[in-house]
């Protein structure tokens, strides 16, 4: 290639024009006098940018002296790694991103725990407490129970700061966690160490409840609980006595303090006692329950006297199906002893109250309850209506169950009534009785033998729901 070529191809720069020179000229003093500053990274974003998130995070806590941090998640993060590789193929665990991998759950983790780590070298244990409790009640995700019950723990179990208010919430929040989970004793165990340290604080929640009102609140449920799990279940000895330490923990969950109440001012000077209707529904609860249990024990007297609490508790506070509840089991307890006039007027209180709220699996009960009463009195004809309404009622809502039991409890009525008076006719033999037998067996029993329009009206509907 000749040199007029290369040229041509690579031209050169010192053959470049005086325009194009002071064009670079111009362009390089107008990038020196710009305000701009310059674009440079430290080694802190390349670090960033080049390690993974843990990593980072990590070493942001080593860097602060947050050493104890630092030890406690990275203890997390291997034991959820350990319960990873153990869980099945396709389980919820295995599905859902690792903590190391989520970047606000671990820049909270890493917030708290050096707060509380910087409190506990002052030490303000309340503070660490409270740094560990904030956390406890920020992971409320259910796949991250596992979180919360390491800070509560860590919150509560501590030699100091182990009895402050942070501790004595973290030990309600675990009670009620524990519940949920069906570990009984261990609910049991929290909310007693609760209800201890409540009562010597006398502090609030952070909703600004008070302790001692949740930790009874809790206890109740637990004993109620526990009185129906084995073997507690099979002992009523031993089911009173937990159902009564639950009644007991229902009826004082009241609290108090001296200053205004919900926005109304208190007495000045008094202690003002407040019962909201949570409190008084949940202490109904747990009278019927202990009324139910005293009932299967064989002691109606005393499980009428817990239901009548029970109905006066649900008037109070408006609850209609705690009070069809109560009636249905006074009901039970007026029939089991006999007290047929006083169990159908509850039965037909409780169909009254089912009626006017729209309760129609309760309406069907009452139903089918009041006509095995007329059935085993031996009125079929009022037992067959009753059967027949439940029947109605078990139609409009689908339950097939208690369809199907109206349907034969109804048919058994019907039967018997009508042989009944087939019997009486036949041994009458009187003329009268006689034209009403031969009426009979012209229409097959297809109309009602007795002249009752109220029957009559339920044969039609049987036979409308019959042919649907």
């Amino acid at each position: 290639m000749n040199a007029a070529a290369r040229q041509r191809l690579l031209p050169d720069v010192r053959t470049r024009s005086k325009g194009a020179r002071y064009r670079l000229k111009d362009s390089l003093q107008t990038d020196l006098a710009s305000d701009k500053p310059a674009q440079i990274l430290s080694k802190e974003d390349v670090a960033q940018s080049r390690n993974s998130l843990m990593h980072s995070i990590c070493v942001e806590m080593l860097r602060g002296g947050f050493h104890r941090s630092f030890s406690e998640l990275f203890s997390l993060l291997s034991s959820e790694e350990a319960q990873r590789a153990a869980a099945e193929p396709g389980s919820a665990l295995s599905l859902q991103a690792p903590l190391a991998e989520q970047q606000d759950k671990l820049e909270t983790i890493r917030l708290h725990l050096c707060r509380a780590e910087q409190a506990e070298r002052t030490g303000s244990w309340s503070v660490a407490c409270d740094q560990r409790l904030l956390l406890g009640l920020h992971f409320s995700a259910p796949e991250d129970l596992w979180l919360r019950l390491h800070f509560y723990h860590s919150c509560a179990d501590r030699e100091q700061g182990g009895r402050s208010r942070p501790a004595t919430e973290a030990r309600a929040c675990m009670a009620e966690l524990y519940l949920q989970r069906g570990d009984l004793e261990q609910a049991k165990l929290q909310a007693e160490a609760c209800l201890k340290q409540a009562e010597d604080g006398g502090w609030m929640d952070s909703a600004g409840q008070p302790l001692r009102l949740r930790a009874r609140q809790a206890l109740c449920r637990i004993y109620s609980r526990l009185a129906d799990a084995p073997p507690a279940a099979s002992d009523h000895h031993q089911a009173l006595t937990l159902l009564h330490r639950g009644h007991s923990m229902a009826a004082e969950c009241r609290w108090s303090w001296n200053s205004r109440v919900n926005g109304a001012a208190c007495c000045s000077g008094t202690t003002c006692v407040c019962v909201t209707a949570e409190d008084k529904r949940l202490q109904g609860e747990a009278a019927c329950r202990l009324g139910l249990a005293y009932q299967r024990a064989g002691d109606h007297g005393t499980a009428r006297k817990l239901f009548s609490t029970y109905m006066q508790i649900c008037g109070t506070v408006q609850d209609t199906d705690g009070l069809g509840e109560a009636y249905e089991a006074m009901a039970r307890s007026h029939d089991s002893k006999g007290n047929v006039d006083e169990a159908v007027r509850c039965l037909e209180e409780l169909a009254d109250i089912s009626r006017s709220n729209g309760m129609q699996h309760k309406l069907a009960d009452a139903c089918v309850s009041l006509g095995r009463i007329y059935y085993s009195l031996r009125q079929y004809t009022r037992a067959w209506e009753s059967f027949l309404q439940g029947f109605a009622v078990a139609c409009d809502v689908g339950d097939m169950a208690l369809l199907q039991k109206a349907q034969v409890w109804a048919a058994t009525a019907r039967a018997h009534g009508t042989m009944r008076d087939h019997i009486t006719d036949v041994e009458a033999a009187t003329p009268v009785a006689l034209q009403r037998l031969v009426a009979w067996k012209a229409t097959r029993g297809r109309q009602p033998l007795s002249a009752d329009s109220a029957a009559h009206t339920a044969t039609v509907h049987w036979q409308q729901h019959i042919g649907q």
